[in-house]
Order: C-alpha cells, then sequence, then structure tokens
C-alpha cells in the first residue's frame, strides 16, 4: 500500500490553519481603520469578503485535511475547487484593488495568503493527479482479478456443456 499523502501540501495546511487566525485579525483591524475613509460600495464589498472568505476558509481547510491524510478524492477536490475559485481570486482581489487604499501591513498580510494559496493549489492538483491514477489503476487490477476468478480453468469441464448422461 503506497502513501498517496502529499507532505508538502500537509505542511502547508498545517501552517495555513495558524496564519489564518492571524490574517483574519488583522484583515479586520485595517478594515475597522479604514472603514470611515472608504466608498459605500467598498465597504459592503470588504464587509461581504470577510464573512465569504471567513466561511469559505473553515470549509476548505477541513476538506484539505480530511482529503490528503485520509486519502479521499472527492474532498480533496472539493479543498482544490474552493482553493482556486472563490479564495484565490477574493486574496488577489484584496491585493490588487487599489481603491481599497491598501496599508503595508495588510499587502504584507495578503501576499502570504496568495502565497499559500497558490502553492496548495499546485499541490493538490498534482496530489489529486497520482490519487486518481493509484484508485483507476487498483480499480482495474481488482476488476482483473474478478475475472479471472470467474474465468474456467483450462481443461475444465464448462458449465454449459453438461454431462451428457
Amino acid at each position: 500500500c503506497e502513501i498517496l499523502s502529499s507532505l508538502p501540501l500537509q505542511m502547508s495546511l498545517y501552517f495555513n490553519v495558524y496564519f489564518f487566525p492571524f490574517w483574519w485579525l488583522i484583515t479586520v483591524a485595517i478594515l475597522y481603520l479604514k472603514y470611515p475613509a472608504l466608498s459605500d460600495y467598498y465597504k459592503f464589498i470588504l464587509v461581504t469578503i470577510m464573512i465569504l472568505v471567513s466561511l469559505t476558509e473553515l470549509i476548505r481547510l477541513y476538506l484539505g485535511y480530511v482529503g490528503n491524510l485520509l486519502e479521499k478524492v472527492p474532498e480533496l477536490a472539493g479543498f482544490w475547487l474552493l482553493t482556486l475559485l472563490p479564495q484565490l481570486p477574493i486574496i488577489l482581489f484584496l491585493l490588487f484593488n487599489e481603491g481599497l487604499k491598501i496599508h503595508s501591513l495588510e499587502r504584507a498580510v495578503h501576499i502570504i495568503f496568495a502565497a499559500f494559496l497558490s502553492f496548495q493549489v499546485v499541490a493538490a492538483f498534482f496530489t489529486l493527479k497520482r490519487m486518481v491514477n493509484t484508485l483507476a489503476a487498483r480499480f482495474r487490477l481488482t476488476e482483473f482479478h474478478r475475472l479471472e476468478e470467474q474465468r474456467p480453468a483450462p481443461g475444465a469441464p464448462s458449465p454449459a456443456a453438461g454431462s451428457g448422461s
């Protein structure tokens, strides 16, 4: 039995679990400080983003842990999709949209978070690819053994021939 889990992905998830509360606190504190200076639509967008990122990140990290450690393809695929689609574009929006009046500390934590997400997208893709290929090979091997057991042995009378008496 080959272990299909990815150690670099697991290490990244581990550090991300401890970094996310730090990122969240800094982002909320800076949002609180710059909230009066923002326009109304940026206020709405940022509050919505913080709620969405908070909920998505908890689900995403859980799926990453379960999918990687227990070698479950659906959970790891869910982790990969949640990383690729909502999280990475949102962090890139927070990082590069100058209308948000980005502070240097905020930019620094967003860069670190974007680096985590980028690495996890790549690592999860290759881990998923390896898991799917290995599981497909196991399935084919199991089917082959099942068919071998059903095939009659050479020289043995086939059940369809009957006894002829």
